[in-house]
């Protein structure tokens, strides 16, 4: 009789669960299915395969947290490794005894599973602790409770996963013990009751020594029963949950990181996707066969490629990218994760009427019901994308008025949280499944700026400057070379004074803020006249330099970004530009991973590598100062040169070869440093929520008991000096190089 219910009660229980989870599977292809096309995600596909392996494998992305990665790649490597014990669960509701053909008594795999078992039981455990441990507590204020990275992150179903994987592991690990005993109770079995084949279960199995053969078969049944029926049941709430991240993303995991942007492994960030129309890249010259109802940027949901809804979908809630975002860490209502959910549940909530728009199979009443009542986890959908989608495929609305479908802006995702971003790259560079989510909230903007026409106040003059002067300060151009005046050695112009960037080692990139910015300008200067000191010859282009661009790029104004690439990449042939040393993070992104999307391919070092290698080749000698203690300094990572680049060693080579200096890091440093808040454009706008980005950030520089904190950019310097100001800090903040210089002249002197 035991045996019969348990064997009713597990046939119904797969049935429901294949069935509800192919429903669930067909429901996310439909949806990831009505993105946009996404050249280039599935090629090449045997270096894509390799990455995705050595990723998932080696759990590359939890970095900082090596207990939590431990834990997390022992209960992932259990849920394929134990999925025969699951079969063979299937044979012991008819036979008690069954085990596998081939394999089931096979020493290696028996010690493998328990090994697995044993360390996917205390990897849910530690699991389990870390999120009691930081969730958000109730009764608590809202920025106790935002301080969680798993503040908004929906509960239940977490726990439900954590709940199904502790009770299937303990199944296996009873049904190991039972067998054991079962196993010396039969005269036939009792030669596989050893340690040999029960490494880590024997002493179970002796708990129950003295039970009936009788009683054990039982007991076998059920468990192997339960531990079906609750992993079907896991199956059910996932196939009727098609939103439930935190379990899907096993599954959609190895799809998304597949598809990643980088096929040999690199993270979505340094240069920024092309804005793409009909799957292909926008340019200056495609700017003329442009359709008149072309849509730039991402509008609507629909707007997102596939690779951008699989994103969303394959979002785990884990809040490692939200732990990292200094908007978040600082009051603003941008959260990527939260970010995300809002756009996968809106996706989830209109993808049937959308495919009912363009011509699929009509709705099915369980799909109308699901998305226009409840949508995902209790998500409404908004009215204008249901009756707009319905009113496209023949219906309409209430007394027959149609709506076009939602403007993601501002109906699901607020101006605030889309202009907060900083574009620092923690989000995308802390992800542990691959999404991309400065490229969407940059579609988003593109979409805004160059169709709606809505962004902050403060972008409008900057895009009217660089357009017309060619630089966000709106100088003129001939100003460009004010920053050499007085310097007791002349800077050749290319075209002037040297024909062609060929005849020196290399052409030196000023940028707009090291041309014109007071601070910028004096680590222009300390470049230059480092280069001098070392025998480097260099050259400029003068008033020939435009901004680069990336300013408008991230502020969504792609077509102006279009233009003054094209312009710099042409000035740049003429001059016969082939290696370029720079001092801007931003500038040092945009040339050397951006201008090649326009043919543009040069040799591009940031200032602080190329004078590392004069310091290590001896051709730059720092001298300490004659007495005086340790002067303490910290260094801030540009996000562009740092997180973007991967470029962390040089600056730190280089003060540490100046022996006057006492170098602490900051707790954020390196890959987890904070941003200064000026990325993104965000320097050229007004931070009017909650705490400035630079303030938070210069006074944890400050904390550290530095007296000056080095950096590497000229965003980063005004940045930290504008918020060491507000603070009322007494700190300095220079570039490398003015430190670099101030020992080097040291040397000079004597």
């Amino acid at each position: 009789m035991l045996q019969t219910v348990s064997v009713v009660l597990v046939v119904l229980a797969t049935a429901a669960g294949v069935a509800l989870l192919t429903r669930g599977v067909v429901a996310i292809v439909r949806q990831v299915g009505l993105g946009r096309p996404a050249p280039g995600r599935l090629s090449p596909a045997g270096a894509r395969a390799w990455t995705t392996v050595r990723e998932i494998l080696g759990h590359g992305h939890f970095r900082g947290r090596p207990a939590v990665r431990a834990a997390h790649w022992a209960v992932m490597v259990a849920f394929p490794l134990l999925f025969l014990t699951l079969v063979t669960g299937y044979g012991q509701l008819l036979d008690p005894a069954f085990a596998l053909p081939l394999i089931g008594h096979l020493a290696p795999w028996e010690w493998l599973v328990e090994v697995i078992a044993w360390l996917s039981l205390a990897g849910i455990v530690v699991l389990i602790a870390v999120r009691q441990r930081r969730q958000p507590r109730a009764g608590a204020d809202l920025l106790a409770r935002r301080r969680s990275r798993f503040f908004g992150s929906t509960r239940w179903q977490a726990y439900v996963v954590e709940a199904v994987i502790l009770v299937v592991v303990l199944c296996v690990l009873a049904l190991r013990g039972l067998e054991y005993a079962y196993y010396a109770t039969d005269a036939g079995l009792a030669r596989f009751a050893t340690a040999v084949h029960f490494p880590l279960t024997a002493w179970l199995g002796q708990l129950f020594a003295g039970a009936s053969p009788a009683a054990l078969a039982d007991a076998i049944t059920v468990v192997a029963a339960v531990k079906i029926v609750v992993s079907m049941a896991w199956l059910v709430v996932i196939g009727l949950q098609p939103t439930m991240g935190v379990a899907w993303h096993r599954f959609l995991a190895v799809v998304n990181v597949f598809a990643r942007r980088e096929p040999g492994g690199g993270p979505a960030l340094g240069p920024l996707e092309p804005l793409r129309v009909d799957g292909r890249p926008l340019d200056v010259a495609a700017l003329e066969d442009l359709p008149e109802d072309a849509t730039l940027g991402v509008g609507t949901i629909g707007d997102f490629t596939w690779k951008g809804l699989l994103d969303f979908s394959t979002c785990t809630e884990c809040g490692r990218c939200q732990d990292q975002c200094p908007a978040w860490n600082t009051g603003k209502p941008l959260s990527p994760k939260l970010f995300t959910l809002a756009l996968r549940d809106h996706a989830a909530a209109t993808a049937p009427f959308l495919r009912a728009a363009g011509g699929a199979a009509p709705l099915s009443p369980e799909e109308l019901s699901a998305a226009s009542l409840a949508g995902a986890d209790g998500f409404v959908p908004h009215t204008g994308d249901v009756l707009g989608a319905l009113a496209a495929a023949g219906a309409t609305g209430p007394a027959g008025v149609a709506a076009a479908p939602t403007a993601l802006v501002p109906d699901v995702v607020d101006p605030d949280v889309l202009w907060s971003c900083t574009t620092c790259g923690a989000c995308v560079h802390q992800c542990p499944v691959d999404i991309e989510h400065v490229d969407h909230i940059l579609d988003l903007r593109r979409h805004e700026v160059l169709m709606a026409s809505a962004f902050p106040a403060e972008l409008g003059p900057m895009f009217k400057k660089l357009e017309s002067k060619g630089n966000p300060w709106g100088m003129a151009a001939r100003k460009r070379l004010e920053w050499a005046k007085g310097l007791d050695f002349e800077v050749p112009v290319v075209g002037a004074d040297v024909e062609s960037a060929a005849e020196v080692d290399y052409l030196f990139w000023v940028g707009c803020a090291g041309a014109f910015e007071d601070r910028a300008r004096r680590t222009t200067r300390a470049v230059a006249e480092l280069l001098h000191t070392a025998g480097v010859r260099f050259a400029v282009l003068g008033d020939g330099e435009s901004c680069t661009g990336d300013p408008a790029r991230r502020a969504g104004n792609e077509l102006l970004f279009q233009m003054l690439a094209a312009q710099n990449v042409e000035t740049l042939a003429e001059a016969g530009a082939t290696r370029i040393v720079v001092t801007c993070a931003h500038c040092f992104n945009t040339l050397a991973r951006e201008y090649p999307q326009l043919g543009g391919h040069y040799e591009v070092v940031h200032h602080t590598q190329l004078l590392n290698r004069l310091v290590r080749e001896g051709r730059l000698t720092p001298v300490a100062p004659p007495a005086g203690e340790a002067r303490p300094v910290t260094y801030h990572d540009p996000c562009y040169l740092g997180r973007h680049n991967q470029v962390y060693a040089p600056p730190r080579e280089l003060l540490g070869a100046l022996p006057e200096l006492e170098v602490t890091e900051m707790p954020r440093s390196g890959e987890t440093a904070m941003c200064c808040g000026g990325g993104g454009a965000r320097v050229w706008m007004e931070e009017k929520i909650g705490t400035r980005v630079n303030a938070a950030r210069a006074r944890e520089a400050a904390a550290t008991g530095a007296t000056a904190v080095a950096t590497a950019c000229p965003f980063c310097t005004t940045m930290l000096s504008d918020g060491a100001a507000a603070n009322g800090d007494d700190v300095e903040v220079l570039d490398v190089a003015q430190l670099l210089l101030a020992g080097v002249r040291r040397g000079q002197e004597r």
